[in-house]
C-alpha cells in the first residue's frame, strides 16, 4: 500500500508528487550561480536530475567550495612564481595592484574553464 495522496482535477485523480526537499542553504556564491546557469543552459539532463533528486544545492555548494579553494591556491602560486611579494607592495603599490589583478584574472579564467564550465 502506498502513501500517495491524490487531487481531483477535471475528473482525473492526479498524484501529489513533490521532488525531495533539500535543506535550506545559505545564499549561493558567485561560482555556484555561474555553475547553475551553465548546467541549466548547457547540461539540461544533469541539471534536471540534480534538481529532481534534491541534490542540486549540495552540488552547487561543492562547486563553490572547490572553485574558491582553487582560486586561492592558484593566486598564491602565481604570485610567488612572478615574484609579487609584500616587499613589492610596500615599494610600488600600483605595480603590485596591477600584477595581482592580472594574476587573479588568470586564475579565475582557469577556474571557470576547469570547474565551472566543464
Amino acid at each position: 500500500m502506498s502513501n500517495l495522496t491524490y487531487t481531483m482535477r477535471d475528473g482525473y485523480r492526479l498524484p501529489n508528487l513533490l521532488p525531495p526537499q533539500e535543506p535550506e542553504r545559505v545564499v549561493l556564491g558567485k561560482y555556484a550561480l555561474l555553475h547553475r546557469k551553465f548546467l541549466k543552459e548547457n547540461r539540461r539532463v544533469t541539471y534536471t536530475n540534480l534538481l529532481t533528486s534534491g541534490k542540486l544545492n549540495s552540488h552547487l555548494m561543492e562547486a563553490e567550495r572547490q572553485a574558491t579553494e582553487r582560486m586561492e591556491r592558484l593566486t598564491v602560486e602565481m604570485a610567488k612564481a612572478q615574484g609579487v611579494t609584500e616587499e613589492l607592495k610596500a615599494q610600488d603599490q600600483m605595480k603590485w595592484v596591477g600584477l595581482m589583478n592580472n594574476i587573479r584574472a588568470s586564475a579565475e579564467e582557469s577556474v571557470l574553464a576547469e570547474l565551472i564550465y566543464a
